[in-house]
């Protein structure tokens, strides 16, 4: 099972009421929960870990879950509220407003980390999970626990204006936990927000050299790369009209794992040799299914029956 671990949330999108009235309508999401969807879509064993709530909101995530054929066994649910997240859209690009003070996603703690059986054999962490603590502490705890025995993988995805006035400490866990991974994922875009101007394939070798075996790097509208010690591949992304970019990435992370889960390339000992067909499988499942999810508007990762 991939094991996904971070925040779940509600986006309330930006939508047109029958009235002609602007409206925000809610939709299940979070970056990690976008991931363990489309890895239950895709038909990979997945499973997702996160402080859930019991109140209506966090219904519709438990439900949400079950539905795109993801295990909740390992869900940690409280009576405290769920993270909302307001979203405004400006050509497609997606700004966020986060309510999230108190909730159980923020407030989870290392007394609610589960066991885990030898069928979990990988952990997926990332996104706004990994700013504010308690949170960020406890799932750093679970992956620095996990990840001698098991592959893990981290996908930053940072949100700058999330993070403000945080940056040392935040910048300090995401170099911890990409030196613990064994895959990491950065966007063009984070990989200069964390290290500086210079050419990406150069940057993402620097990434490289902090630990993981695997460096995926997403370009935009352009594609995505894998580098590895060995191998340098890219992939072309879809031409398609985009509705919005929300949940590209996750989609994108679902895919890879999904495709390397497929090849029997995720025990850690296989990471180190992946081959450029293994690699080149990955990057275009991934981006497939990203092609699809930016096609229609929201966080709505394709079924495999849909590629």
């Amino acid at each position: 099972m991939i094991l996904s671990c971070g925040e779940a949330l509600i986006d309330m999108l930006p939508r047109i009421a029958t009235s002609g009235e602007a409206a925000f309508a809610p939709y299940a999401g979070g970056a990690v929960f976008n991931t363990a969807i489309a890895l239950g879509r895709l038909g990979a064993p997945s499973g997702f870990f996160s402080g859930v709530s019991t109140d209506m909101l966090g219904e519709i995530l438990a439900d949400t879950l079950t539905a795109s054929q993801v295990d909740t066994r390992y869900l940690a649910r409280s009576g405290r509220p769920t993270t909302v997240a307001f979203v405004k859209l400006v050509d497609g690009q997606a700004t966020y407003a986060f309510y999230d003070e108190g909730t159980a996603g923020l407030m989870l703690s290392a007394d609610d980390l589960p066991s885990l059986p030898p069928q979990v054999g990988t952990l997926f962490f990332g996104g706004i999970s990994l700013v504010n603590d308690p949170a960020a502490s406890t799932y750093e705890t679970l992956q620095a626990r996990e990840c001698a025995g098991r592959v893990t993988m981290i996908d930053p995805n940072i949100r700058p204006g999330f993070i403000a006035g945080k940056e040392a400490p935040y910048r300090a866990r995401i170099e911890r936990m990409i030196a613990r991974a064994d895959i990491v994922k950065l966007s063009d875009e984070d990989l200069h927000w964390l290290l500086g101007q210079g050419d990406v394939q150069a940057l993402a070798r620097d990434i490289l050299a902090k630990g993981p075996k695997v460096v995926f790097i997403t370009e935009g509208a352009a594609g995505a790369r894998a580098i590895t010690a060995r191998q340098n591949r890219f992939v072309a992304a879809e031409k398609v009209v985009v509705a919005d970019t929300v949940g590209a990435g996750d989609t994108f992370n679902a895919g890879a794992l999904c495709a390397l889960h497929e090849a029997g390339a995720l025990p850690k000992a296989r990471l180190a040799n992946l081959t450029g067909a293994e690699l080149a499988a990955a990057l275009t499942l991934g981006t497939r299914a990203a092609a699809v999810t930016v096609s229609r508007a929201g966080a709505n990762p394709p079924w495999r029956s849909e590629l």
